[in-house]
């Protein structure tokens, strides 16, 4: 995703708010009348200017504001806008009849949407302009952040504007919000971006089989938040779940087919959400290994390492790239996880005594003296290879880079934080200061781990976001500001291994809270306005 443009930072809601009473309070000891000004204190209708449409005439407008309505307050959402700026006037509130229209046709999916939803009729492309109308635009600011916008509530109309279309996407959740918290839009202008380009949340589905309807319902929940990614991690040692045509025999009985996933991953990207796929490998392979046998990973002494395909047999690498090149056509998205971590073989006091195998492989593809973890590294960059193939940027756990070999990770593949329990744990800044593009899957704040087994307890939204940061990537101590810029965003995750522990719905209303603390700590890391209590009121009465 391309990196939005840096400007000088916004005023806060709060500042809006004090910056606009006083320009109040001053027209009205000049004696000029708050009224005139909230309706003519600019050089034309917000809509008109965004659309190209010819400016109404007064007599098309709705009636001017007057003194009897109050200064706007800023809309109560989740994640919240981070800019908005109040102005005298009824708000918006949608009727039966009013249009959705948009100014181009790219916008079609997003103006039927948000018609449905608020009980609109869908006009399609239209130049006039109506009052009631919701009008959807792009604004060709080419140099601006993808997904900000421009909403506008003025003379009983409403505008949202961006550069791309989601944004506009983003700018009608912000207004679905705004209807379902109190009927109507206020009056004023927002503008919005998320201070993270990647919002994610990750669902093991390996080790647990979630319906095709309980995913599907879980991706408008993420879209209606402004997340942006759902991470798919669909193979493990207890279960491949995804129909396969290239392998059949290693399909669990209870799995997706490929008909549903394209139905998640269309409703996905209707919502501009990136499904983001994952098949872990060369550990937690017990599914593959189950049905191909002779591919297990054994010790010196002929023992079954579990999960572990070995790595010195070309046969391993075929079939995970068969799997690798089979699923690419039905994740259409531009990024692919890896996986990589936990291959038992390296947890071994001296893996290249333990699996002399490996060993004699590491030397003979990486010369003498190269090791297991040499080997394994070589393993994840051809891998990358693959999927690079298929235009997809790679993405591995932080336990599968290594420390002092002599083949090093490729550069662009990216670094899933998630643990600093690992054997031979690095801090997070040594992957930063490395130029390492890093991703906070924080396992102290954002692991939902079914069953709370070892040391791992389930997150609470209110931990989340009262404590966490997008640079708190491992522990509870933010990195250095300076690495800002390289943490492309975080995800919560829920990984299932003790599957029973909880039920589907359990599960959905489990991560409820954490879900809407994750986002607004990526959509604006800086202190929230609300307290906790305020924020759950809030996500109760947005439901």
């Amino acid at each position: 995703m391309s990196q939005h443009r840096r400007r000088e930072p916004a005023r806060t809601v709060k500042q809006r708010r004090v910056v606009a009473a006083a320009v109040v309070g001053v027209l009205a000891v000049a004696g000029l009348g708050v009224g005139l000004w909230a309706a003519t204190g600019d050089d034309g209708d917000p809509a008109d200017r965004a659309t190209g449409a010819a400016p109404t005439t007064s007599a098309e407008r709705s009636p001017s504001p007057t003194r009897t309505y109050p200064l706007s307050t800023a809309p109560r959402t989740i994640p919240a806008v981070r800019d908005h700026t109040p102005a005298r006037g009824p708000g918006w509130r949608p009727e039966r009849g009013n249009r959705v229209v948009v100014a181009d046709a790219d916008l079609a999916d997003e103006g039927r949407l948000v018609a449905g939803e608020l009980g609109l009729r869908y006009a399609g492309e239209k130049d006039d302009v109506r009052e009631g109308d919701l009008r959807l635009a792009l604004n060709g600011d080419e140099g601006a952040n993808p997904e900000s916008y421009t909403m506008t509530v003025r003379g009983g109309r409403v505008t949202i504007s961006g550069p791309a279309d989601a944004g506009v996407f983003y700018g009608t959740r912000t207004l679905k919000q705004e209807v379902r918290d109190g009927g109507t839009a206020p009056e004023g202008v927002v503008r919005d971006e998320p201070a993270k380009p990647r919002r994610g949340f990750m669902l093991d589905i390996a080790r647990k089989h979630f319906s095709a309807d309980w995913i599907e319902d879980r991706v408008r929940e993420l879209g209606d938040l402004k997340f942006n990614e759902l991470g798919l991690h669909f193979s493990d040692d207890q279960a491949f779940r995804i129909e396969s045509d290239t392998h059949p025999e290693i399909v669990s009985r209870d799995h997706l087919t490929k008909a549903q996933v394209r139905k998640i991953v269309d409703l996905a990207a209707e919502r501009h959400i990136t499904v983001v796929p994952e098949i872990d490998s060369p550990g937690h392979l017990g599914a593959v290994i189950a049905a191909h046998p002779d591919l297990q990973l054994r010790n010196v002494n002929g023992v079954a390492t579990r999960g572990a395909i070995d790595i010195s047999k070309g046969e391993a690498a075929d079939i995970v790239d068969d799997l690798l090149n089979e699923y690419a056509g039905l994740f259409p998205g531009d990024r692919w996880h890896l996986g990589a971590d936990e291959y038992l073989a390296l947890t071994a006091s001296d893996p290249e005594a333990s699996y002399p195998q490996l060993a004699a492989a590491a030397r003979e593809a990486h010369g003498a003296g190269a090791t297991v973890a040499d080997l394994a590294t070589g393993w994840l960059n051809d891998r990358a290879d693959t999927v690079r193939t298929h235009d997809r940027t790679p993405r591995a756990w932080n336990d599968g880079f290594f420390a002092d070999t002599s083949v090093s990770a490729d550069k662009d593949i990216e670094v899933a934080y998630w643990t600093g329990k690992e054997i031979g744990a690095r801090q997070p800044a040594e992957y930063l200061s490395a130029g390492r593009k890093v991703l906070n899957y924080n396992d102290e704040y954002l692991y939902y781990v079914l069953g709370e087994p070892q040391t791992f307890v389930y997150p609470t939204g209110e931990r989340i976001y009262e404590q966490w940061t997008p640079r708190v990537l491992r522990g509870s101590t933010a990195v250095p500001a300076r690495y800002d810029d390289q943490i492309l965003g975080g995800s919560l995750a829920v990984w299932c291994d003790l599957a029973n522990s909880q039920t589907q719905e359990q599960v959905a209303a489990g991560i409820r809270m954490p879900l809407r603390a994750t986002v607004q700590k990526l959509w604006d890391p800086d202190r929230p306005e609300l307290s906790w209590a305020e924020f759950t009121s809030l996500a109760d009465r947005l439901g």
